[in-house]
């Protein structure tokens, strides 16, 4: 059993290596005991945001999420072993009594990734991130430190918000090449957009005034978010957090120009700015 557990982890650590460096990084700089079972959220999660690139149709794509749901209920179609994402994920759960309930509404936050519906306003958006983000935070503090989880709750809600929009922007080319908006109507419509024109990019002063403000809002949450004192012991989950404000911070200032120019910072970067931030403990 404990084979086969090292060889589910490992597996998962590569998903995450080959399709979210951030957070392999943090499961790496975790405590050993508990990376198991973060490799696992984390893979999950990373299966759920490789789904509309994996299929052409919403259809197929809700059959994939679905397969997860009854995973999670308790409904699943033949053994789990096939899968070692699926098996490490149950094991996670049972270990650290994790709310499958949580995981299933993320599943249920993310069918919005498969349709070209536009998010709405800004409570529709810190809704989705809350179900998505914010979620995996607090599910990562809980098998960090059961005890601890609770009194970083209001941490992980801004937090995951602003990291959710710190990823919609590095996503933003892409999805408006697929016709994909996340950044609300409402702020579009303040800036004097609607989705067509925004999706259409000719008007650069406004589609940067709409990106400076997409981009505010994440710093908003971010700053709210180091209000509230984290305990030491669930660190490790808002590790991937603090990827964040470089993102928000060059997007406010190229605004429109994050079309044509990369605004991520080097891997290198990353990481060295990942491990100082776990010296300091301050996201």
């Amino acid at each position: 059993m404990a084979e086969q557990s090292l060889t589910n982890q490992d597996i998962c650590l590569a998903m995450l290596r080959d399709n979210d460096r951030d957070r392999y990084l943090a499961c790496l700089l975790a405590p050993e005991v508990r990376r198991g079972a973060l490799a696992a959220l984390y893979a999950f999660n990373a299966e759920l945001a490789r789904i509309r690139d994996l299929v052409h149709d919403p259809l197929p794509g809700e059959v994939r999420m679905q397969y997860w749901r009854d995973l999670l209920e308790g409904s699943a179609h033949g053994s789990t072993q096939a899968n070692p994402i699926a098996a490490a994920l149950l094991s996670a759960i049972e270990t650290h009594r994790l709310p499958s309930q949580t995981l299933v509404n993320m599943i249920d936050a993310r069918i919005f990734d498969l349709y070209d519906d536009p998010m709405e306003t800004r409570v529709s958006l810190e809704g989705y991130a809350g179900e998505t983000a914010s979620a995996l935070i607090q599910l990562a503090s809980l098998v960090l430190a059961p005890e601890a989880a609770t009194a970083s709750a209001e941490a992980a809600g801004h937090a995951g918000v602003a990291q959710a929009i710190a990823g919609l922007l590095l996503l933003m080319p892409l999805h408006r090449h697929r016709g994909q908006l996340y950044l609300p109507l409402e702020i579009l419509s303040a800036t004097g957009l609607d989705r067509d024109a925004f999706l259409a990019g000719e008007d650069k002063p406004r589609i940067s005034a709409a990106i400076e403000a997409f981009a505010g809002l994440g710093r908003d949450h971010l700053a709210k978010a180091r209000r509230v004192a984290i305990p030491q012991s669930v660190f490790p989950a808002f590790l991937p957090v603090t990827m964040a404000e470089p993102i928000l911070s060059n997007a406010q200032k190229v605004g429109a120009g994050l079309f044509d120019r990369q605004i991520q910072r080097s891997q290198f970067r990353r990481q060295a700015g990942m491990l100082l931030a776990l010296m300091r403990k301050k996201i």
